[in-house]
């Protein structure tokens, strides 16, 4: 069977790195793709680099373009795709890789987000340690899907499944992030100008304002946390697209060195996309861009009573497209890796 797909917000990075990815994909069709202001222009205006896609043309963003879809991916800013959920109703499957349908609490959208709040879809981060096993089974035969933040998912990762075996304190989480500007959107904005970027690294979102705190805190909580506290400083660094993210929690007293790493090998030693690197090894985002891999490093700091994990993840692909289209294969029982790589590109 071949599904026929409609992606909005075609024109922007998320947009533009799912339709990267289901252009290799075998089952299905990019029918139709959609934008706001750049509606009527050539997809290959905006994104040029996607050279078999190069004959479609962006369509308005409306409920009437999207409808009529086997799939919709809707990759629009935070807060608008919770319009088109009613209309998207005779749609199988609708993936959303804005925030609007990843939290469950109506507080922490108050706090973080405001406005109309809308209601939680499957979380789309399948290797997540939750309620005894992995998100992963939550995906199969989902038909919304809420694709996660692309620094939410990283430290969740990270942190998970050293709460799920009780060998961390999940009450003093630090993660501290360096972040490529391209998680931010393509919209024009001063302070992500490459002349405001290049030569320097800037921290943003500093004193637990950054809107993925809640997503985190709500992956800990499923991974068995009772009350994860989680402080959270992001940095932009000048590199267009990654993310490395340096975590460390406490150790849980008695936890032996075996233990903690057995945790995460536990975890992520059958995991194709998470893969945990030998000991003494720490990752770099160099090795992950344009993959749907996220590798991790770990070490423990007795001196400091502390486990430190460090991950590398692109925040295009395994953040959030790649992360999308693995929760779509699992969805429709297609086998998960399709048209997803583990291997990225060099130098």
């Amino acid at each position: 069977m071949t599904y026929s797909v409609a992606v909005s917000g075609a024109s922007g990075y998320a947009g533009g790195e799912i339709l990267r990815l289901l252009a290799a994909h075998p089952d299905v069709e990019i029918r139709t793709v959609t934008a706001h202001s750049s509606a009527g222009d050539p997809l290959a205006l905006h994104q040029p680099h996607l050279r078999s896609l190069r004959h479609l043309e962006l369509q308005p963003t409306t409920p009437e373009t999207l409808a009529g879809h086997d799939i919709v991916f809707l990759a629009l800013p935070h807060g608008q795709s919770g319009q088109y959920t009613d209309a998207l109703a005779g749609a199988g499957l609708v993936i959303d890789a804005g925030a609007d349908h990843r939290l469950t609490s109506r507080a922490d959208w108050d706090a973080f987000y405001g406005g109309a709040f809308h209601e939680p879809w499957t979380y789309g981060v399948p290797e997540l340690v939750a309620a005894g096993g992995r998100q992963r089974d939550a995906l199969v035969g989902a038909t919304r899907i809420a694709a996660p933040g692309c620094n939410a998912s990283t430290v969740a990762l990270s942190m998970a499944p050293g709460v799920a075996a009780g060998v961390i304190d999940a009450t003093d989480i630090v993660s501290v992030l360096a972040v490529g500007p391209s998680g931010a959107g393509k919209s024009l904005k001063p302070h992500l100008l490459g002349s405001e970027i290049l030569g320097t690294a800037n921290p943003y979102a500093v004193g637990g304002t950054h809107r993925h705190i809640p997503e985190i805190r709500q992956a800990l909580r499923a991974a068995g946390a009772a009350d994860p506290r989680v402080s959270f400083t992001p940095v932009i660094v000048p590199m267009s697209r990654g993310i490395l993210a340096t975590s460390s929690a406490p150790l849980a007293p008695g936890a032996t060195d075996a233990e903690i790493r057995g945790a995460w090998e536990a975890a992520y030693g059958d995991e194709e996309f998470v893969q945990l690197l030998p000991p003494g090894q720490m990752p770099r985002t160099a090795d992950v861009i344009g993959a749907n891999t996220a590798l991790l490093g770990l070490a423990v700091d007795r001196a400091a009573n502390r486990v430190i994990v460090v991950a590398a993840v692109d925040n295009l692909t395994k953040g959030t497209a790649g992360a999308a289209i693995q929760s779509m294969n699992i969805a429709l029982g297609l086998p998960e890796g399709r048209a997803l790589t583990t291997n990225g590109v060099a130098p």
